[in-house]
């Protein structure tokens, strides 16, 4: 007998961080997709954008499906890619498809940049990149008042948690 669906919840945590490249770099700084001026990019093989890497982490946690280290090593050495959003999407679709993600809560630390002018296109760029609502992105940011390498400008660490609903049918 088939009954009502019941809803599993499952949450994700992931976490990144980069160092800022020397000043002059050319190397744009992308947060969530989203270019930010005035500071150089980060130091990785990729486009370093944390957001996006925290992101994929979490799905990861849910998924096993490892991207970072595996899926966009593979990318980058097979086809060059280093836009972080290609790895994102490769997160997005690792989740099965009786899964969606209902809330994502993004926390960075760092004094630099300034990131409250851009917060709304990075929740934006966040919502289009995991086909969510915008009201279900949250994002906070603090300086960390100076007490970590973040805090004091040399970076920028990302946390974020990823809240996902299973539809589970009864059977």
């Amino acid at each position: 007998m088939q009954g009502n669906p019941e809803w599993i919840v499952r949450t994700g945590m992931g976490q990144d961080s980069h160092r800022f490249l020397p000043e002059g770099s050319t190397k744009p700084c992308i947060l969530g997709g989203v270019i930010f001026e005035d500071v150089p990019g980060f130091q990785a093989n990729s486009d370093g954008d944390v957001i996006f890497h925290a992101l994929c982490n979490a799905l990861t946690s849910i998924t096993q499906n490892i991207i970072l280290g595996k899926v966009a090593d593979e990318l980058l050495n097979s086809r060059g890619i280093t836009d972080s959003g290609v790895y994102l999407e490769e997160a997005v679709n690792s989740l099965k498809p009786n899964q969606h993600i209902s809330h994502v809560a993004i926390t960075l630390e760092g004094s630099r940049p300034r990131f409250l002018p851009k917060a709304l296109l990075v929740r934006e760029s966040v919502s289009s990149a995991l086909k969510i609502p915008l009201e279900s992105v949250g994002i906070t940011v603090t300086s960390g008042e100076g007490l970590s390498d973040y805090g004091c400008g040399d970076g920028v660490l990302c946390f974020c948690i990823v809240t996902v609903m299973e539809k589970v049918e009864d059977s």
